[in-house]
């Protein structure tokens, strides 16, 4: 079973987030989601799973920062006496870093996440360079002529699922394995914004497995949801990975009937969505995290 082979550090951040939405009682409703959602965009300075820790621990921070990054971008001093906030860091158990508050030091500037925020809006150059580093884990994408009804879509070509299942245990069976290969279709008749929107979406498919699982890229089968959950968790993804760089999607009115439907939030796997968020920011290289 994929499931089985999940590093450690894996596990202990899904049991992480689980035992602190049990605790906490958060996130059960559709607007608490939509917040939360508004949250990670605006700390685009985190991974989208550390900014969803941030949110448990401080829900009204506005900005955060490591001690490197206060000093070293801002000019700002940590006070003495400080109390931290927690991130999980790679090599290492977690992070420390403070809120805005915690600071003494010159203004800061009058939005200060944009010191952190990729370049607003997509240009041809961008679209081809994601095509580019798509192509080199095995995704094909290709831009069609399509009618305005249809802006794309995803789909596995060339290997057999039971070979793209298995997961190489070393790294040099891991650079022996076959890439799977993925086509993605976009509308090249739809501006670059709608495109890359597009693209998002079609990747979180993708990385949220419901196309099955994906061995090599470390993707769990998920295949079993419904497809309005489906949807549902797509449209969340794109609209975290677009609004964070300066795309506004078509998710935002998906997302709104959502919330104003009502539906509990206890059915969605957050670490899912979160971390499909990241490794699509990951894989896009659009991430521009605190440095340590």
């Amino acid at each position: 079973m994929f499931d089985s082979h999940y590093n450690s550090t894996e596990n202990q951040a899904r049991l992480l987030l689980s035992q602190l939405l049990h605790d906490s009682k958060l996130y059960r409703h559709g607007q608490d989601y939509q917040e939360m959602l508004d949250f990670v965009v605006r700390l685009r300075n985190f991974a989208p799973f550390n900014a969803f820790l941030l949110h448990i621990q401080k829900p009204g921070l506005r900005f955060a920062a490591s001690q490197f990054d206060w000093w070293d971008r801002f000019g700002r001093a940590v006070r003495e006496g400080a109390r931290p906030l927690l991130i999980l860091w790679p090599f290492a158990p977690v992070a420390l870093v403070y809120d805005a508050e915690d600071t003494d030091g010159p203004p800061l500037p009058y939005d200060v996440a944009e010191m952190f925020r990729a370049e607003g809006g997509m240009k041809e150059h961008r679209i081809s360079r994601f095509i580019e580093l798509l192509d080199r884990q095995g995704i094909e994408t290709v831009q069609v002529e399509y009618g305005d009804g249809l802006a794309g879509n995803i789909e596995r070509t060339g290997i057999a699922l039971e070979v793209i299942r298995q997961i190489p245990r070393t790294k040099e069976a891991r650079e022996s394995k076959k890439k799977p290969h993925y086509l993605i279709r976009l509308n090249k008749t739809q501006n670059p914004n709608v495109r890359f929107a597009t693209l998002i979406h079609e990747l979180a498919h993708l990385y949220l497995g419901h196309l099955s699982g994906d061995g090599y890229l470390k993707i769990p089968d998920r295949s079993h949801l419904s497809p309005q959950d489906r949807e549902l968790e797509a449209e969340s993804v794109c609209y975290l990975v677009c609004h964070r760089n300066g795309v506004q999607p078509n998710s935002d009115r998906y997302l709104a009937d959502y919330v104003h439907e009502g539906i509990k939030v206890e059915r969605f796997d957050l670490y899912a969505l979160l971390k499909a968020a990241g490794q699509i920011e990951t894989l896009l290289d659009l991430a521009a995290h605190s440095r340590f």
